[in-house]
């Protein structure tokens, strides 16, 4: 299989809120998006982070239990972690904490010889940053 990329396509409670806080906190930039027919809600976003992109929309609970995703606030808790590999953990970290970020797991120098911590964003999507140590 090539040309294969893997593109976390998040579900938020308000696309246009998310959007602003990724931009703020990691550097994302908006490629494109898609409003829903009811004009309040995104249909689809496409951000581009680092090389990377980043894919997310609003909940649409009206299309049933199998087409209906929800948010993390809403199901109680993230089921899984999106990592950021960066070469300054600090400052990154520090930059996610100013846009609202949560403290999960403090940032620190971790036994395995990565500086690692992890943040829930205001959307309930939990992200873990990682770098060199720091001396």
């Amino acid at each position: 299989m090539s040309n294969i990329a893997l593109v976390p396509h998040l579900v938020v409670s308000d696309g246009e809120a998310a959007i602003a806080f990724y931009e703020k906190a990691f550097g994302a930039r908006l490629e494109a998006k898609h409003p829903a027919d009811d004009g309040k809600r995104l249909m689809h976003a496409h951000l581009s982070l680092d090389g990377g992109a980043l894919y997310l929309h609003d909940e649409f609970p009206e299309y049933g239990e199998f087409g209906g995703a929800k948010a993390p606030n809403r199901l109680g808790g993230a089921s899984c972690t999106l990592h950021l590999e960066v070469t300054d953990a600090d400052t990154a970290w520090a930059q996610a904490q100013a846009a609202g970020a949560e403290v999960l797991m403090p940032l620190d120098n971790q036994f395995w010889g990565a500086r690692y911590g992890q943040l829930r964003d205001p959307f309930g999507h939990v992200w873990s940053i990682g770098g060199p140590l720091k001396e």
